[in-house]
């Protein structure tokens, strides 16, 4: 089979190349002509019916040499820029005015001359003559209206440039000056490599020892003996960490060699310039910011270390009155838990609120955002915040529950725990610890056990129904026996029996007793041992109760006889509330009452 020419193959694959270039070329400026004359088009008077208007050729070269004039030239010569152009002259616009000094410069710079550079003051403007020739004119146009220069500063700019210049050009024909750049270039390159090296050595022992470190104490970083980091997770992290910390290092070796590399070189220069320029003016401005900064943050530390010398201040106050060594009017032992915490948090909220101004970042939108958030949160979610902190407040002030008092609380019954600023925490005689709210407490009844008694203690009650038939001394006896028997019953005071109701069928009696506040034991212990005692007695006296409804007398008297009180399975010994012993005497005992 005979193969393809080839060049044949590549001459039509040229040509159609070639086509594709030129309608593409085509294409742009049909676009770019179009492009200019709807810009042209957009600025037509207004009077024209559609909004456009004819344009001639006049009237375009016109629009064109307007748009040109306003458009500023910057003289680059041998990479450094020189001065800018601001204005036409004698017809010629701006950037051509750039255009034709940078060719003159160059054939001025080309003679290698002496350099020899002056200026002179003529009618449009000052004219730098280089070795006798004209170099560049510069026209009050030309000066910078916003840094607020004048013509010969203007002047004079230009001319320390073109001296720099002018040396650089001298340099750059210099060989043995370029072999010295090219020796410090190759200096750097190999402190570059070493340093390179260097740092890939240091991240591999620095990783090494870091991993050892965390292999050594990740056993320390648990909580409620839970592991926060898995090994295998901190020292994945701390990989990254190192590798990201070597690259940084590596970036800025990089950058630094670059820069120097590209100093050396006359016609580099000044790109090198301008990358060390860059690099200094953002550290200048980071370490400008930094020293800014440290002022403010050193009144807001200022601020906070006075907060904290106020707080360490009513320490010592409120320490007194907590241990009960002193008290303040209204500050006693049950309200300075709660005082400590309101003056402390004041104090800290004040802190913070006037130091807010002086935080680094307190005027970015950043900060103002979250402020905002903050602000939306606090006033969405605190009504009901604000009202349970506002009724803790009140039981705490108002001095209504004290901790260590019995209270009944709507169907709750216990011990007060604790009185916080949102919860109240009650025990009760079965095991149970129930959270109230303090609101829901605040529009509850409660009843205190623990007020109308002599010192420190509880109240204890019962009732009972007796029949008409039996003389009310002898139960009120009985029931004083029984709470004589209980152990956990004070003496003093003594305990009393009421006839609260005489009803349709039976009195009503009540025992009131207050209970030992040093022993401890729970009231519905207590209790139970009362009304265990309470049956004993009635049955020793053959007394039949008629708790809770009396309907009928029976044939026989509803009482159990003393030698079955421990019928099985029922244990000897296992009975609640003993007599008690002489050394739990708490005040005068009763004298035995009469049957």
């Amino acid at each position: 089979m005979k193969r393809p020419d080839t060049r044949v193959c590549a001459s039509a694959g040229t040509r159609s190349a070639w086509w594709i270039r030129s309608l593409c070329a085509a294409a742009v400026l049909v676009l770019s002509a179009a492009g200019s004359l709807g810009a042209l088009a957009a600025e037509a008077p207004a009077s024209s019916p559609i909004g456009l208007s004819v344009l001639t050729a006049s009237d375009l070269a016109e629009k064109t040499t307007a748009a040109s004039s306003r458009e500023p030239g910057e003289l680059v010569v041998f990479n450094r820029s020189i001065m800018t152009f601001r204005v036409p002259l004698l017809g010629v616009s701006a950037p051509d005015r750039a255009r034709r000094t940078r060719a003159n410069l160059d054939r001025l710079l080309d003679r290698a001359g002496p350099g020899k550079l002056e200026v002179r003051a003529e009618s449009l403007g000052n004219f730098v003559m280089l070795d006798g020739a004209l170099a560049l004119i510069v026209t009050p146009g030309d000066v910078d209206a916003v840094e607020a220069e004048t013509l010969d500063q203007a002047t004079q700019d230009a001319v320390a440039r073109l001296r720099q210049v002018i040396d650089e050009t001298r340099e750059s024909r210099d060989v043995s000056s370029l072999l010295r750049g090219a020796l410090k270039a190759a200096g750097a390159t190999g402190v570059f490599i070493a340093g390179l090296l260097l740092f890939a050595k240091a991240r591999r022992a620095f990783g090494s020892a870091l991993a050892s470190a965390v292999h050594r104490r990740a056993d320390r970083l648990r909580l409620a003996g839970a592991e926060l980091l898995r090994r295998d997770q901190l020292a994945a992290g701390m990989r990254v960490g190192t590798l990201a910390l070597h690259w940084l290092l590596a970036l800025a070796l990089t950058y630094e060699w670059l820069s120097f590399s590209l100093s050396v070189f006359p016609f580099t220069r000044p790109w090198g310039e301008q990358l060390q320029g860059y690099m200094w003016g953002v550290l200048l401005q980071v370490g400008g910011a930094i020293l800014q900064a440290i002022p403010n943050l050193a009144i807001a530390v200022l601020i906070f270390l006075l907060a904290r010398a106020v707080v360490a201040m009513l320490r010592p106050v409120f320490d007194n009155i907590e241990l009960g060594r002193g008290s303040a009017g209204w500050l006693d032992r049950d309200t300075v838990a709660p005082t400590r915490r309101i003056a402390s948090a004041l104090i800290w909220i004040f802190a913070v609120v006037m130091a807010y101004p002086y935080l680094p970042g307190a005027q970015t939108e950043a900060f103002k955002g979250v402020s905002v958030l903050i602000g939306l949160m606090i006033s969405l979610g605190s009504s009901s915040v604000v009202g349970q902190g506002a009724s803790g407040l009140i039981l705490m002030y108002s001095r209504s529950l004290r901790r260590g008092e019995f209270v009944r609380i709507g169907d709750h019954e216990g011990t007060v725990t604790e009185v916080g600023l949102f919860m109240t925490k009650i025990r009760t005689g079965l095991g149970e610890e129930v959270n109230l709210p303090n609101a829901l407490i605040l529009g509850t009844p409660t009843k205190n056990y623990s007020r109308a008694v002599k010192g420190v203690g509880y109240i204890v009650d019962t009732t009972v129904s007796i029949g008409y038939d039996t003389p009310w001394r002898q139960v009120e006896a009985m029931l004083l026996e029984a709470a004589r028997r209980t152990n956990g019953i004070l003496y003093d005071p003594t305990p009393q029996v009421f006839q609260t109701a005489l009803a349709d069928f039976y009195p009503v009696y009540r025992l009131v007793c207050q209970a030992v506040p040093e022993v401890p034991r729970l009231r519905a212990e207590v209790l139970n041992a009362l009304h265990a005692n309470v049956q004993d007695v009635f049955n020793e006296h053959g007394v039949q109760i008629m708790s809770p409804h009396y309907m009928a007398d029976g044939e026989q008297p509803k009482v159990v006889p003393p030698d079955r009180w421990f019928a099985a399975p029922a244990q000897r010994g296992s009975q609640v509330g003993a007599a008690p012993d002489a050394s739990r005497s708490h005040g005068s005992e009763p004298a035995t009452p009469a049957p």
